[in-house]
């Protein structure tokens, strides 16, 4: 099927060649001229950041007095987009609470659900371990076969299907030793509340692994059908081929079949992606996702069936109109590097690995303000962020040595 088949009207977006990626938000790669937004303070910025050699290992101080471009009307004071302290607003928000810290000495956590009686489950990447969280104790609920990890690769993503409370079924994503792929398992309680799983039945395989760029992140959107981000794999051919499954959204059916209306006929909802991290709608069931760019130009998209976001031909939005404009752009991935995403009333929440801090961005329909930076290096890399039962959030942090939880109190 074309390419073109069934596109939504584009809005601007990218130009620019970007370079050779970087892994995981983590590695250094040549930096790139490709521009952040047609401003001249963000232009004048990017070639600041270029000539610095700004990204470095990810432990440098804020960089700008502008880390991010939102493309709402208003924006925070120079100097206060990275450290939330901006004035007041739509690009500003409160500063989350934080309730307490639960050393659970996780190692390398990547995604959490909450059963719907509480409990947390928790998967570890490396480990290819499910772990159960309850009265703020971690214990192992098994390890899963099949997992083949390596660089960026293992036990991913995990979403609880709609029906949970019906057929108890925990979808994952993880990495094998030919691919990556999506499996269920059944989840049993026993006595006294222990959890165990069956064997995982795969229903979706032939996303391409790499060493980096594996994707990882599902979720069940409000319209029942499981959505998924993948990485190219570093494959460049991939995520413009609308046949191909890396550097997509795909949409599938709880059974892993492609879903019906899908714009290009078979799994994939959205391409020209480089490394999908992060799924949430807002409250008009509107899907956003966040994106690691390579050395520049990370990314918080809009995101809309048939959409093509453009890489490897250009990052961020630099509004090249048969490509789609990211809402929000890190001209630096030393701020950014976001992951997991959470959409709680307007404002979009978004952990950071490079950058190792919050983000919150206030949404206002279709736009996206200029994001503000909440405990900037206070508590390392933020992989994930989950909505809890009550309404907070928990912090799921990476490469500690052990891994933790940071738990926040509900927004006000």
């Amino acid at each position: 099927m074309s390419g073109s088949s069934r596109r939504p009207t584009p809005r601007p977006r990218g130009s620019g060649l970007p370079a050779e990626p970087a892994a995981d938000g983590t590695g250094v790669a040549g930096r790139s001229l490709a521009a952040a937004t047609p401003r001249a303070g963000a232009l004048a910025l990017c070639v600041a950041l270029v000539l610095s050699g700004c990204t470095g290992d990810g432990n440098d101080a804020p960089t700008g007095s502008v880390t991010g471009t939102g493309a709402g009307p208003a924006r925070p004071a120079p100097g206060t987009a990275g450290t939330g302290t901006a004035g007041p607003g739509p690009g500003t928000a409160v500063a989350p609470a934080v309730q307490t810290r639960l050393d659970l000495r996780l190692d390398i956590p990547w995604a959490a659900v909450f059963l719907p009686n509480g409990t947390a489950i928790i998967s570890e990447r490396d480990s290819a371990l499910l772990k159960a969280v309850k009265d703020g104790r971690a214990t192992t609920i098994g390890q899963v076969p099949g997992v083949t990890p390596g660089g960026e690769g293992g036990l991913l993503g995990l979403a609880l299907s709609p029906q949970f409370s019906a057929d108890s079924y925990l979808y994952m994503y993880f990495t094998s030793a030919e691919d990556n792929r999506i499996a269920r398992v059944t989840v049993t309680e026993g006595p006294g509340g222990s959890l165990s799983f069956g064997d995982p039945d795969v229903i979706f395989t032939g996303i391409p692994k790499a060493g980096t760029h594996n994707g990882g992140r599902i979720r069940f959107g409000p319209d029942g059908f499981l959505y998924v981000g993948t990485g190219d794999s570093q494959r460049r051919d991939q995520p413009q081929n609308p046949d191909a499954l890396g550097g997509k959204i795909l949409r599938l059916t709880a059974d892993g079949g492609p879903a019906p209306g899908n714009p290009f006929g078979n799994a994939v909802y959205s391409l020209g992606h480089r490394n999908v991290q992060g799924l949430a709608w807002d409250s008009e069931g509107r899907l956003w996702a966040s994106e690691f760019g390579p050395d520049v130009n990370d990314e918080l998209n809009l995101i809309v069936p048939g959409g093509n976001y453009g890489w490897p031909a250009v990052t961020g939005a630099p509004r090249r109109g048969e490509f789609l404009d990211a809402k929000v752009v890190w001209p630096s991935t030393a701020e950014s590097s976001p992951s997991g995403l959470e959409i709680a009333g307007s404002t979009a929440f978004l952990g950071a690995l490079r950058g190792q801090r919050l983000w919150t961005v206030a949404l206002s329909g279709e736009e996206a303000h200029a994001p503000v930076a909440h405990f900037t290096r206070e508590y390392g890399r933020i992989r994930d962020v989950i909505r809890t039962p009550e309404g907070g959030f928990w912090l799921l942090s990476n490469n500690q040595n052990p891994d933790f939880v940071l738990v926040l109190a509900p927004p006000a």
